[in-house]
């Protein structure tokens, strides 16, 4: 790709960033066309589909909590890195409005131009939650796919303005939910009850 033409998109796509975390993942794309100061048929000459646009923004940011999650393994205790880990998620999932069922959409859709990079940060973060649980720091009775799910609600959490100043608050909760230690006993091994004859 030409230096100008790449120039071009960069732009693009830190216009549609804009409008998106503003607008939510549904935001017009001729309004984000309009505000690049390009016209509709420029935007698609470079991403001819929203779910285009949206890869080229979001793969990004998926690949950089993928990378993270391998330098957590390696620099940060299990728990310490499991809990900064979902911190960063959370994040990057409440930045842009409505990535959340994008995302899930997009683990279950293996046409989806997304599918490859979440369900390579899902892995990512399933790679951390056992690590944690065998070092008996986070509780055996979740995987990878409730983790991916609390992010979700957690995302959700802070979109929604009357719980927005709790955020931190709810996360600390889910977080500690999720953490187990010797202190806690049987706590962070919750099993279901068995069922009587």
């Amino acid at each position: 790709m030409r230096a100008d033409a790449r120039k071009n998109r960069d732009h693009l796509l830190a216009i549609a960033g804009a409008v998106i975390t503003e607008q939510g993942v549904d935001a017009s794309l001729r309004d984000i066309a309009r505000r690049a100061g390009v016209g509709l048929a420029t935007l698609l000459r470079h991403f001819p589909t929203r779910e285009a646009l949206l890869d080229a923004l979001l793969r990004t940011s998926f690949d950089e909590l993928t990378a993270r999650a391998g330098e957590l393994e390696t620099s940060s205790s299990p728990e310490d890195a499991l809990v900064s880990w979902l911190r960063a998620c959370v994040a990057c999932a409440h930045e842009y409005r409505g990535v959340v069922a994008l995302m899930t959409a997009a683990i279950e859709d293996t046409e989806s131009a997304l599918h490859a990079s979440c369900v390579t940060m899902r892995a990512a973060g399933t790679r951390l939650l056992a690590r944690a649980q065998a070092a008996g720091t986070a509780r055996t009775d979740i995987d990878g796919t409730d983790l991916f799910a609390l992010v979700a609600a957690l995302a959700w959490l802070g979109d929604q303005p009357s719980l927005t100043p709790r955020a931190d608050h709810l996360f600390d909760v889910v977080a500690g939910a999720i953490l187990a230690s010797a202190e806690k006993g049987d706590a962070g091994d919750k099993r279901r009850p068995q069922t009587r004859d």
